[in-house]
């Protein structure tokens, strides 16, 4: 006998318990990180200071952003989000692996190949577009507006809170962006871009990605823009190898 197919309240029963076991997970790796505050602040802070790896690497004169506490739940609440964030982190390869499970069945075997790429891929550069903004765009960018100033007699008090909301916004906003190649890929797969037309616009995406890069990092210093315009270009260099050579309709 053929297998019936599954009713719909029998698809959200099995999504129901999918959302649960990935909330359960997160949870789990929430409160683990919650647990070791001292590490996790130690890495969420550490690019505030001129001993920080990259600045070493450059070089960088000494310097130090001091953070201030301006409510009396801030650092708690603060410790709260960060443990959250760093739980979803950790636990996204089981979120999507049990959201995949789920989609799986319902697709043909080539395109769950496809799903399974797509997937993989967009989180692999999510993932490196989190570690290129930790580890360059952010503490050039907190470098130069935690020390600006437009007179000595000004003094900059920056909160934690500032901090942590501007560390994981650019976060965020660069995972978003090293999405390019992925997304060029599949407009590829479209017929929707090609490799002779990206090539076309080079000058064009060149003009945009300095303009982006000055928009996050708002520095007057060019090293810093180039710095920061380098991955993007690479990245855009790496999508029209991506994308095939036809034409589009």
């Amino acid at each position: 006998m053929s297998q019936q197919p599954a009713t719909f309240w029998e698809h959200l029963d099995v999504l129901r318990w999918t959302i649960i076991r990935s909330l359960v997970v997160v949870v789990a790796f929430a409160v683990v990180a919650f647990c070791l505050k001292d590490w996790l602040f130690t890495v969420v802070l550490a690019p505030r200071t001129s001993d920080f790896i990259t600045f070493r690497l450059m070089g960088s004169e000494p310097f130090s952003i001091n953070l201030m506490n301006t409510g009396i739940t801030e650092q708690f609440m603060t410790h709260v989000r960060t443990a959250a964030y760093a739980g979803l982190l950790c636990a996204s390869p089981y979120v999507l692996y049990q959201l995949f499970s789920f989609v799986s069945p319902g697709l043909y075997q080539n395109e769950r190949r496809g799903a399974l790429w797509i997937v993989g891929s967009a989180y692999l550069m999510f993932l490196l577009g989190t570690l290129v903004c930790y580890f360059i765009i952010f503490p050039l960018t907190v470098r130069f507006l935690g020390t600006y100033q437009v007179s000595a007699e000004v003094k900059n008090m920056l909160t934690l809170q500032s901090y942590i909301d501007t560390l994981i916004s650019m976060c965020l906003v660069i995972g978003v962006v090293f999405e390019l190649p992925v997304v060029s890929a599949l407009l590829g797969r479209m017929h929707m871009v090609n490799r002779s037309m990206m090539r076309r616009y080079r000058r064009h995406a060149v003009v945009a990605i300095l303009i982006v890069a000055a928009i996050i990092t708002p520095t007057t210093d060019v090293f810093t823009l180039l710095i920061v315009s380098l991955p993007i270009w690479l990245l855009y260099e790496v999508s029209i190898l991506l994308v095939p050579n036809n034409k589009t309709k």
